[in-house]
């Protein structure tokens, strides 16, 4: 399927493997606009899933910047149900790694700068992957736990993004003391009167301009 704007859509499965080690299939969908000068991987949020209207949103301002994006499901339905899996951050960058492992083997993507996009539990997902893959380029947190990557902030090289509500004040309380712990080049955005799920009108417009801008200026040129 190709949208208006050039972008080709393809649905994939990224394999995976249980706390078990039962053998996985996670849907996905990948988006790619022609050129694409990066790909961007999404970890959504607790009670989420690759269909979070605000991660699409997001997704779709990206492809505007000519950037790729990779929206996911982090967990089957029956483990979702489960909420020590939803809160169980090596888990999800466990899921994330895999997700990176999918699109180095692809063609059209193997070449791609790669980012992170992780919203909620997602983005200490996504920190926790991005100390673990050095081919992680950047990394945003939009409305995020960082605090919950742990050591891991640490060992996070990359240009990182902290994007927070400037009403959301509790999780932005634990940005600020996350920002202290990250390591390499790093940023907190603040959005005026957003709340934690920038439901308020503008602020999710101004949350992805702000990703888009980040990784754009962070992805090598072509």
């Amino acid at each position: 399927m190709t949208l208006t704007n050039a972008t080709t859509v393809i649905d994939v499965s990224v394999p995976a493997r249980s706390a078990t080690g039962f053998p996985l299939a996670l849907p996905g969908r990948l988006s790619l606009p022609d050129p694409a000068r990066g790909l961007v991987l999404f970890a959504h949020g607790s009670g989420s899933s690759r269909s979070s209207p605000r991660n699409r949103y997001v997704a779709a301002v990206l492809h505007e910047a000519w950037i790729g994006t990779l929206l996911f499901d982090l967990l089957t339905e029956q483990e979702a149900a489960d909420r020590m899996n939803v809160f169980d951050i090596g888990l999800l960058a466990d899921r994330l790694e895999a997700a990176v492992t999918l699109v180095q083997s692809l063609d059209t993507t193997a070449a791609l700068p790669l980012g992170l996009f992780g919203a909620s539990t997602g983005a200490a997902a996504a920190l926790v992957a991005a100390a673990r893959v050095p081919r992680v380029a950047a990394v945003v947190s939009r409305g995020g736990r960082p605090d919950m990557a742990g050591a891991a902030l640490g060992r996070v090289h990359c240009p990182t993004l902290l994007i927070v509500g400037g009403h959301d004040e509790e999780v932005l309380a634990l940005n600020r003391l996350a920002l202290d712990a990250l390591g390499g080049e790093k940023r907190l955005a603040i959005v005026p009167g957003a709340t934690h799920l920038f439901e308020e009108p503008g602020t999710l417009e101004e949350a992805a301009r702000l990703a888009a801008e980040w990784f754009a200026s962070h992805f090598p040129s072509a």
